[in-house]
C-alpha cells in the first residue's frame, strides 16, 4: 500500500510538469470532490470540467463554447453514466479520431457492472476505477490514481 505523502515528496511532485486533466463528470459533488482530491495532492494540474459527452467531444474539438484554445488533456477522467451522450459512447466516438485516440481515458464511475468494465476496455480505456461511496476512500483512490498516472507512468514530451 502506498503510504502517505511526506513534505518532501510534496515538493518533488511539485516541480513535476504541470497535468492538463478532463474531467467529465454530471455531478457536482463528484466534480468538486475529483478537484479537491487533486489539489490535496500537491501535482501541479488544470482541471477542465464537462458535464457530459457531448461538452467532451466540444472540448477536444474546440466547438461550442469550448471555441478557445482549450489545452489537449494529458488525461481524461470519464464518467459512464450521464445524460445525453454517455461514458461509452464519447469513448468509441473519442478513440474513432486519429488526434485523441492516444489520450489516456480512466472511468471513474460508479458502476461496478462486469459488462461496462468489459466494454470500456473493448473502447481502448486506460483504466476502470469504481468511485467509492465513502468520501475518505474516494480521496485515498484519487491519491492512488494520481500518483500512478502523475508520478509512475510516464507521459510524451508536450
Amino acid at each position: 500500500m502506498l503510504s502517505e505523502l511526506n513534505k518532501e515528496e510534496i515538493e518533488m511532485l511539485s516541480e513535476l510538469s504541470p497535468v492538463t486533466i478532463l474531467l467529465v463528470e454530471d455531478d457536482p459533488a463528484d466534480q468538486k470532490l475529483v478537484k479537491m482530491s487533486l489539489k490535496n495532492q500537491g501535482i501541479a494540474n488544470d482541471l477542465y470540467i464537462v458535464n457530459n459527452g457531448e461538452e467532451a467531444l466540444d472540448y477536444l474539438n474546440h466547438q461550442g463554447n469550448h471555441q478557445d484554445n482549450t489545452p489537449r488533456p494529458d488525461l481524461i477522467f470519464l464518467d459512464l453514466n450521464m445524460p445525453g451522450m454517455n461514458g461509452k459512447e464519447f469513448l468509441k466516438r473519442m478513440k474513432d479520431e486519429d488526434d485523441f485516440k492516444s489520450i489516456p481515458v480512466v472511468i471513474l464511475t460508479t458502476s461496478d457492472s462486469e459488462k461496462d468494465i468489459l466494454e470500456s476496455y473493448d473502447l481502448h480505456a486506460a483504466g476502470y476505477v469504481k468511485k467509492p461511496v465513502d468520501i475518505t476512500e474516494f480521496k485515498e483512490t484519487m491519491k492512488k490514481v494520481g500518483e500512478y498516472w502523475f508520478v509512475l507512468c510516464r507521459r510524451p514530451s508536450k
